[in-house]
Parts: C-alpha cells; sequence; structure tokens
C-alpha cells in the first residue's frame, strides 16, 4: 500500500520525450508511453518474424522446431551492405531492425520513467552499454567490413559455432588485449556484486531472535577485513563502473577485430618481444 500512495504523487503528465499526453498512462502497475508502444510493437514483430523463419526452414539442418536448431542467417557476403532478398538474408536484416528498435525504445522508455520520478539517467545510460554490445556485433563491424554477412545468425547452436568459428580465425581469441579487460571486468564485478549480496544479507538477515544489524557493522566488516570500507554510495558506484566496463570493452574486443587487426591476436603481443629493455 506504501507503494501505491506513491504512485499516486509521480503519476502526473509530463516527462515524456516524444508524444505529449497520448501515450502518457499506465497500464496497472506498467507505463505505456509512446517508446512503450514502440518497444511492444518491435519486439513482436521480431518474435513473429523468427517463428516465420522457423516455419519455412530457417535452420541447421531445414525446416525444424527445434529451438536448439533454428538459425535465421545473415545475407552472404556478397551482398554487402544492400538489403538482400527476404529468403536469402533480408528476414536477418528485418529481425535486427526490430531488435535494435525494441531495445533502443526501451533505453528511451528507461528515461521518461527516470524524468517523471525527478532521477538522474543512469539507469538507461547503463543499459545503452548493453544495446551498444549487441549493435556493435550485428551492425557497426559489419558496417566496417562491408557486409551484413559479418554479423551473427539468430539461433542457439549457429550463434555458439559463429563465435567459435571467430575466435579461432585470430587464432587465440583470449590474448585480444580488449577481450582480457572485458573478462577481468565481468570476473570483478561478480565477485563485488556477490560480496555486496553477501554483507546485505548478513547483517539483515539475523538468527532467530537476533536483532538486525546496521550499515556501522558493514563499514566495520570491510575495515577489518579488507582494510578499507567503501560505503553504500561507493559500492554501487564500483559496482556500476564494472558492470558498464565489463559490457564496454565487451564490444570493443569485437569491434577492433577485423575493422582493425586482421591477423591473430598473439601476434599482436610481439611489441613486449621489441621493447629495448630485453636488448
Amino acid at each position: 500500500m506504501a507503494m501505491l500512495s506513491f504512485e499516486e504523487k509521480y503519476r502526473v503528465r509530463g516527462g515524456t520525450l516524444i508524444g505529449g499526453d497520448v501515450f502518457d498512462f499506465w497500464v496497472g502497475p506498467f507505463y505505456v508511453g509512446f517508446f512503450g508502444v514502440t518497444t511492444i510493437f518491435c519486439s513482436l514483430l521480431g518474435t513473429l518474424l523468427l517463428v516465420w523463419g522457423a516455419a519455412i526452414g530457417e535452420g541447421l539442418d531445414g525446416q525444424t522446431w527445434n529451438l536448439w536448431q533454428i538459425s535465421i542467417n545473415p545475407p552472404d557476403l556478397e551482398y554487402g551492405l544492400a538489403i538482400a532478398p527476404f529468403y536469402e538474408g533480408g528476414l536477418w536484416q528485418a529481425v535486427t531492425f526490430c531488435a535494435v528498435g525494441a531495445f533502443v525504445s526501451w533505453i528511451f522508455r528507461q528515461a521518461e520513467i527516470s524524468r517523471k520520478l525527478g532521477m538522474g539517467l543512469h539507469i538507461p545510460f547503463a543499459y545503452s552499454v548493453a544495446v551498444f554490445a549487441y549493435v556493435t556485433l550485428v551492425v557497426i563491424r559489419p558496417v566496417l567490413l562491408g557486409a551484413w554477412g559479418h554479423g551473427f545468425p539468430y539461433g542457439i547452436i549457429s550463434h555458439l559455432d559463429w563465435v567459435s568459428n571467430v575466435g579461432y580465425q585470430y587464432l587465440h581469441f583470449h590474448y585480444n588485449p580488449a577481450h582480457m579487460l572485458a573478462i577481468t571486468f565481468f570476473f570483478t564485478n561478480c565477485l563485488a556484486l556477490a560480496m555486496h549480496g553477501g554483507l546485505i544479507l548478513s547483517v539483515t538477515n539475523p538468527p532467530r531472535g537476533g536483532s538486525v544489524k546496521t550499515s556501522e557493522h558493514e563499514n566495520t566488516y570491510f575495515r577489518d577485513a579488507l582494510g578499507y570500507s567503501i560505503g553504500a554510495v561507493g559500492i554501487h558506484r564500483l559496482g556500476l563502473f564494472l558492470a558498464l566496463n565489463a559490457g564496454f570493452w565487451s564490444a570493443v574486443c569485437i569491434l577492433i577485430s577485423g575493422p582493425f587487426w586482421t591477423r591473430g591476436w598473439p601476434e599482436w603481443w610481439n611489441w613486449w618481444l621489441d621493447l629495448p629493455i630485453w636488448f
């Protein structure tokens, strides 16, 4: 009930980016807005196109309804950046257009809700980094390489095969320095989230008959364990920093593979062997 009474204070007109009052309403607890409408439209159309692709035989071994075998493939490289025939990659292009439309619409919907609440735009900014990683794979990198065929297929097994093939294409992909950064941030982000979650549970979930602890207990724990406590606001800033960098460097590691580096990634490290300190 407390949440419902709070909603009355911010369910007011305004804060929209496009459409004004036309789409400025809620359906139950969900805010709609112009970008809510475009999100629903793009996501439903894209999903229906994927189902259609399965129905017409877009699979690894022809027609299939096995979710593991379905594969919506990008156009052949010979089509370049042109619009391909629908059954020869055009379906992939249509699905990609819907996916980008849905993801970007969701960013702006988050921004509208933040504006209504008088919050900062940290959430839509954070989500946009994840969208950037996806757009890098299916739009930016293919454009830089000159063909939509460099995008990944939509399918479980076929997507994993694409990832594996790209990795072997550059020999040991884990020698990619941006990939190293991305993995480091992913692992560190997981560690920070686990430690933060464990800390909150340890102070707010006492044994039967025990008392809930305070933030002083939290700060004292990490001062004694690590020598420093980052604090309540600091841990969330750190978490945001780690998560955004994990997504950003994941996009960078594939973006530079092909458009800016075409050889095996182990060769990139030859600069280390050429340093004058070894002579």
